[in-house]
């Protein structure tokens, strides 16, 4: 009897043994062919190295290989002035400091118009372009858009003065004219800024235009007073010719210049008689 169980007991075994085989070998097949479908639904996408930030950065720090890091990113996403190589965004032998112009967030990829070039000052120079000049306009809390002007932003200005003609043709009335449209505004007082905080009044704004804008706007502000139009963001319309005048915004129609043309001066006469006729001759009139 104990022959018989024991050898019962065996073959219970192998097959509990070889049914555990089984088993394991179907979850294996069945998860292979399940990651098998898996890759072959996940679409292609091709990845390349490039430097992000490690850590926020401020405008006006100076950036160091510790404050980035590099990281895979899509290959057909990538924005534009992106750096892939260390030789690029920090040259070999140039111990020059790259400053941060804009702040930027931890893992915000690191782009070309975000730093300044080796050794560049972060000032209103390097936000110049090639013929433009940099041209200081003073404003308060009505003539500056209440303070919520920043460095970035685009304006246009406008002109209030008096302007006096020739003779009769133009009086001495003051009138409004659009100068300048859609320039763009590079520092609010001493700041280049981007992040300015944009609720304080500023004093000064300087903006950049080209050397006969210079000109014009010298001009018109001492000449008169200057007021900035904060142009929005994604408008990228421009302004037409604009003038008014206190007669066309009174609605008063300028009137008609009266020419009085010269009228024969009033002739006096005396009577005579000369027999049976009276005769008129004129004399000149005494009143």
């Amino acid at each position: 009897m104990r022959v018989i169980f024991a050898l019962v007991l065996l073959v219970g075994l192998g097959l509990a043994g070889f049914a555990v085989y089984m088993a394991q070998n179907y979850i294996e097949g069945y998860q292979s062919a399940l990651a098998k479908e898996k890759a072959a639904r996940k679409p292609d996408i091709e990845t390349i190295e490039v430097y992000v930030m490690a850590r926020a950065m401020e405008y006006g720090d100076t950036l160091t290989q510790e404050d980035v890091k590099m990281v895979k990113y899509p290959k057909k996403s990538l924005p534009e002035g992106i750096f892939t190589s260390e030789e690029a965004l920090f040259p070999e032998n140039d111990d020059r400091k790259r400053i941060i112009l804009r702040k930027l967030e931890p893992m915000e990829p690191l782009l070309a118009a975000k730093i300044t070039m080796p050794g560049e000052d972060a000032g209103i120079q390097s936000r110049l372009a090639k013929g433009m000049r940099a041209f200081a306009i003073k404003v308060d809390v009505a003539s500056g858009v209440a303070g919520f002007l920043r460095p970035g932003d685009r304006v246009d200005v406008y002109w209030t003065g008096r302007v006096k003609g020739s003779g009769g043709e133009i009086g001495n009335d003051d009138i409004t004219k659009l100068i300048q449209a859609n320039i763009d505004l590079i520092a609010i007082d001493q700041t280049a800024n981007q992040d300015f905080e944009a609720s304080r009044v500023a004093r000064t704004v300087t903006v950049a235009v080209k050397p006969h804008q210079v000109a014009a706007l010298a001009q018109a502000q001492s000449t008169g007073s200057l007021s900035l139009a904060l142009v929005g963001a994604q408008d990228d319309t421009v302004a037409e010719a604009i003038e008014v005048d206190q007669r066309s915004l009174l609605g008063i129609e300028q009137e008609a210049e009266v020419v009085e043309f010269n009228k024969p001066e009033p002739e006096c006469t005396i009577r005579t008689r000369k027999g049976s006729e009276v005769v008129e001759i004129p004399i000149p009139c005494t009143n």
